[in-house]
C-alpha cells in the first residue's frame, strides 16, 4: 500500500506530528529565455503591462504562499519570510525564491512554487514582444527550475 493512502483508500498527507520544529530554509532557481529586445525593454522599464521585475516578486511571493492549495497533500504552512530576487542577463532573467519558516516540514516546494510563478508572470507580461508573426513563441523557454538549497537548523 501507498503511503499516501490510509487503509480505508482515502489519501492522507504525511503526519509530522512527532518531528520537532526547527528553522528550515528553501531556495529555488529558474531562468526564462527571451529575446534580447525583450530583455531589454524590462531593463529599461518600457513594457506596456507595467513594471514586469515588481510583479512577478508579488506573483512570486504569492505563490509561495499558497503553495498547499496548489500541490495536492501539501501542508499548509504559517511561512515566516519570502524572498524573491532577479538577475537580468542578455538573453535571460534569472529568478530566485527562498522561502522560511519554524516548523516539522521543509519548504522547498515553496521556493518552487514561488520561482515558476514569477517566471511565469514575466512571460505573461512580455508575450506580446516575444511572439512571431504566426503568434508562436520559437525563442522563449522557462528551464533550469530546480532547488539550489535547503537547510535544517535548530532554533
Amino acid at each position: 500500500m501507498f503511503s499516501h493512502i490510509d487503509d480505508k483508500g482515502r489519501a492522507k498527507m504525511v503526519d509530522v506530528s512527532a518531528k520537532d520544529d526547527v528553522v528550515r530554509v528553501a531556495r529555488a532557481e529558474g531562468f526564462i529565455r527571451l529575446r534580447k529586445e525583450t530583455v531589454d525593454a524590462i531593463r529599461e522599464d518600457r513594457i506596456k503591462k507595467g513594471n514586469v521585475l515588481n510583479t512577478a516578486i508579488v506573483a512570486g511571493v504569492m505563490a509561495a504562499k499558497r503553495t498547499s492549495e496548489l500541490i495536492p497533500l501539501c501542508h499548509p504552512l504559517q511561512i515566516t519570510g519570502v524572498w524573491m530576487d532577479f538577475e537580468i542577463l542578455d538573453d535571460r532573467i534569472k529568478a530566485v525564491c527562498e522561502v522560511r519558516y519554524v516548523g516539522k516540514t521543509g519548504v522547498e516546494m515553496e521556493a518552487l512554487i514561488g520561482v515558476s510563478v514569477a517566471l511565469l508572470t514575466v512571460w505573461d507580461m512580455v508575450k506580446s514582444l516575444e511572439k512571431d508573426e504566426n503568434g508562436q513563441y520559437p525563442s522563449t523557454e522557462i528551464f533550469g527550475v530546480r532547488v539550489v538549497e535547503k537547510l535544517k537548523k535548530e532554533k
